[in-house]
């Protein structure tokens, strides 16, 4: 065989066997994953974690715990503003100070612990890409490395440290698209089975305090009842519409839509007021969320979520399009 020939044919050897590697490696990542939802859902586990968002650093304490009985979990601040969030088959309910009803947008107020769509990412038309890495030390106990990473510029990506023997959480960081922190999340002490201390399932905080939470799954199962008034006449790859809801009276009319890609999830909301409201336009910023806003036709379109600047303008002005072909 000839040198050039016999260098083709190892090439294509190598990008085989590589292919072959990548994707065992994706089934590996996978599994982990599969582990952590399985045992952060039903084994029960104690601890004390940091929180940090943009400029805010939250330290906070979990007492998880599953048992005949169900699923009891109280989850409670330590620094920074007092919350305390209780979790049982009664639903969620919690004591939130410092909050605001304004920002409680369903796609905003994520959770701590990120809930993983898996067959959503693992899907042939799925924009993420699953990665096995190496091992880690985090709080006493060794974890494996799991990537959640983008295939374009229009999502983010997450790393999660899973601790070896159990699969449960020690740690995560939401990256932008040059792998820089927005916002991390690791247990600074932890303990699981017969050490978890039930005691401290008790709430602290009396309970007329307590209001009830709600909570979104970007991956919705309930079928879309009307069709929105207006729809971007494009959307970044991957974004479907999830739900919609809108409301008209008096004082004008209001839409809201959601779109997610299975794993992130924009808000979209059209307004029409009886009276001009001054609304500040362009692009904003809430925590990790960026939000976009613009007005077109006399109507108001702001779009905000977990997700890079280029989507919410994107989306926001292809909505802007929709309203000015109708």
């Amino acid at each position: 065989m000839k040198g050039p020939l016999r260098q083709a044919v190892l090439l294509l050897i190598f990008i085989s066997a590589s292919g072959t590697v990548i994707a065992g490696n994706s089934d590996q990542a996978r599994e982990w994953l599969e582990r952590m939802a399985t045992a952060m859902n039903q084994m029960s586990y104690q601890g004390t974690f940091v929180y940090v968002r943009g400029g805010t650093v939250e330290t906070m304490r979990i007492t998880h715990v599953t048992d005949e009985t169900g699923v009891r979990e109280r989850l409670y601040s330590i620094s920074g503003p007092h919350r305390e969030v209780i979790r049982d088959r009664n639903g969620v309910r919690g004591v939130i100070q410092g909050s605001s009803s304004a920002v409680e947008d369903d796609v905003v107020a994520s959770s701590y612990f990120p809930d993983l769509p898996l067959s959503a990412l693992d899907s042939s038309s799925s924009s993420y890409r699953l990665v096995l890495r190496g091992k880690a030390r985090i709080a006493g106990q060794t974890a494996r490395r799991v990537s959640i990473l983008p295939q374009d510029k229009y999502r983010y990506g997450y790393d999660f440290w899973l601790e070896e023997q159990t699969g449960l959480l020690l740690k995560w960081v939401l990256n932008d698209g040059h792998n820089k922190a927005l916002a991390k999340l690791m247990f600074t002490d932890f303990s699981i089975g017969s050490a978890v201390d039930v005691d401290e399932l008790e709430p602290e905080s009396p309970a007329e305090d307590f209001v009830e939470l709600r909570t979104y799954k970007p991956v919705m199962t309930l079928a879309i009842q009307s069709t929105p008034r207006w729809q971007p006449l494009s959307l970044p790859p991957g974004f479907k519409l999830s739900s919609h809801s809108n409301k008209s009276g008096p004082d004008g009319f209001f839409e809201h839509t959601v779109y997610s890609d299975g794993l992130a999830a924009v808000s979209v909301y059209i307004e029409k007021r009886g009276s001009d409201v001054g609304v500040r336009q362009g692009v904003g910023h809430l925590g990790t969320n960026n939000s976009y806003s613009r007005k077109q036709g006399g109507l108001q379109i702001t779009v905000i979520g977990e997700v890079p600047e280029v989507t919410v303008k994107t989306i926001a002005n292809s909505m802007a399009r929709a309203v000015a072909s109708n």
